[in-house]
């Protein structure tokens, strides 16, 4: 189910701010909406692709961890990263409202509001890495430093494999 690449508010975010980025979009299934599905269909390696999860903290509220396909958000170091006791996922039927995006096309760009955002160290390992445009189908091969900086982002050791 491949969309034609229109620009999503996200993309439209990064024009407006400056920054190069490229759109990619790949055939996803409503089945497996999975990091290592998009990842395979972009021909990349799974630690290229970027998810985007929202978790609540117990002290702060919405953050949001920016963590490589092949990994796990570390909960414990989240919390201590982001100053809380304690973080937890979001329930999935909370996405929407609280992001403005659905599962398997939420991006960390262009919520319907800034979150304090964590990416976990390996973002800089690479040139270009892919987070979701904010629509299934479609990814955002970026820059990291661009994206942590259009964000606010924090990277930290906040996944585990």
């Amino acid at each position: 189910m491949a969309k034609k690449t229109e620009k999503t508010n996200a993309a439209r975010l990064l024009d407006k701010a400056g920054f190069k980025y490229a759109l990619i979009p790949y055939e996803y299934d409503e089945n497996d909406l999975a990091a290592q599905h998009v990842a395979d269909s972009l021909g990349q390696d799974i630690s290229r692709v970027f998810k985007t999860l929202v978790l609540h903290g117990d002290k702060t509220g919405y953050v949001v961890c920016v963590v490589p396909g092949n990994c796990e958000v570390d909960l414990k170091a989240l919390a201590k990263v982001s100053g809380n006791k304690k973080v937890e996922m979001i329930p999935m039927k909370d996405l929407l409202s609280v992001t403005g995006y659905i599962r398997g096309g939420c991006s960390p760009i262009g919520m319907k509001k800034r979150f304090p955002t964590y990416f976990h160290t390996t973002i800089n390992d690479f040139s270009t890495v892919y987070v979701s445009a904010g629509v299934r189908g479609l990814q955002i091969e970026i820059a990291p430093a661009d994206l942590v900086s259009f964000v606010q982002g924090i990277v930290a050791e906040v996944a585990v494999e």
